[in-house]
């Protein structure tokens, strides 16, 4: 062999292991991306994430033929159940991530008041990203927000779909849910008013003190929590009194001003008699306000009309407005001061329910009380 043919030999071993190692790299940056998820662990030992969950960072009972399925699994897939939590620590991004459809309503200002009063006192500073597309209430956005740029999210109603959810919950990546219980198989912290509760004190108030037995309800948006657990509450209280659930009195408000004049103008074109018309929230309420008063009708003389929320418009209504006051603001601090819990401790309470209070004013018929 000439000296031409080695030195190409060497130039080609050379580069041979360039190739190696490069290779090398990319293989072992595929295994690190293709790392066995909490999820895999769950679908091997064949229970849920949060059974895994509890076996792993021992926070309950697990049975103990599971336990050893879950651990068994975990040595099988080689899973490193706390990699992703290291990530992101040594990323800190000292942002706390918000995300909601769409900001609308009198609802939404002293909520996002508590929320960034909360952040801003911790030491935070707060992103926002609404995934609502103009057009189609049901379309979610590009989710702008997650492990990338914040340290943990506040996820309000049905603002991330469930799929976005499990990911990040097997990245073990913070999260406190605000007016939406967990999707199953899911222990993420959630907070929330009393709405059964409140609704049927509401109901029961005026049943027994006003005399109202008709009493037509308008629902928020189909499968949103807090309307679901309010119709409960009026159904129950119906339920309690002897007074039978009449489907024809219940028309969608979608805690919206507008559709709620809509839902009202519809139940008077039935020409059902009705006594008192339960409007699901605040802004729902104003717009029944709106509809009443276009048909010629007093409020209260001619019909009752209640809320749900105690938002600051309700007081300055005409008449005054009788409603459930909700700690709104509060619930939104809470749900800071859970999820900076999780953050900083990986721990938080599972569930927060806060108390609601009935206020009694003009709309009911009766003397205003606060």
């Amino acid at each position: 062999m000439n000296e031409y043919s080695l030195r190409y030999v060497s130039v080609y071993r050379k580069r041979l292991h360039i190739l190696y190692v490069n290779l090398k790299g990319i293989m072992s940056q595929f295994a690190e991306f293709s790392r066995a998820t909490i999820g895999d662990v769950a679908e091997k030992a064949g229970v849920s994430i949060a059974t895994v969950s509890r076996v792993i960072n021992k926070t309950g009972q697990v049975a103990e033929a599971t336990a050893a399925r879950v651990w068994g699994a975990v040595a099988e897939l080689n899973y490193s159940p706390h990699a992703a939590a290291r990530g992101l620590a040594s990323r800190r991004t000292n942002n706390i991530g918000l995300v909601m459809r769409e900001i609308s309503g009198e609802f939404f200002s002293p909520m996002l008041r508590g929320i960034e009063a909360g952040t801003r006192e911790n030491g935070y500073d707060l992103l926002i990203h609404c995934t609502y597309q103009s057009g189609d209430a049901n379309q979610l956005g590009h989710y702008a927000l997650g492990e990338h740029n914040a340290d943990g999210m506040i996820v309000f109603v049905d603002s991330l779909d469930e799929n976005e959810l499990v990911r990040l919950y097997q990245m073990q990546f913070p999260i406190v849910l605000l007016h939406r219980t967990p999707p199953e198989g899911l222990d993420m912290p959630h907070v929330s008013f009393e709405n059964k509760l409140g609704a049927r004190k509401l109901v029961d108030y005026l049943i027994e003190v006003r005399g109202y037995k008709r009493i037509a309800f308008l629902p928020g948006p189909e499968g949103v929590e807090d309307s679901y657990w309010r119709e409960m509450g009026y159904r129950d209280s119906l339920k309690a009194h002897g007074i039978a659930y009449d489907p024809a009195l219940v028309v969608t408000g979608g805690f919206d001003e507008y559709q709620g004049q809509v839902a009202v103008a519809q139940l008077l074109s039935r020409n059902i008699p009705i006594d008192a018309i339960f409007a699901g929230d605040d802004d729902t309420a104003i717009g029944a306000l709106i509809a009443l008063k276009d048909a010629g009708l007093r409020v209260p003389e001619d019909i009752a009309l209640v809320g749900f929320d105690d938002i600051r418009l309700s007081r300055y209504l005409t008449p005054p407005l009788t409603t459930v006051r909700a700690p709104i603001e509060q619930a939104g601090r809470e749900a800071v001061k859970q999820l900076v819990s999780l953050i900083q401790s990986g721990r938080a309470e599972k569930l927060t329910l806060l108390p609601t209070e009935l206020v009694i004013r003009r709309s009911c018929g009766a003397p205003e009380q606060a």
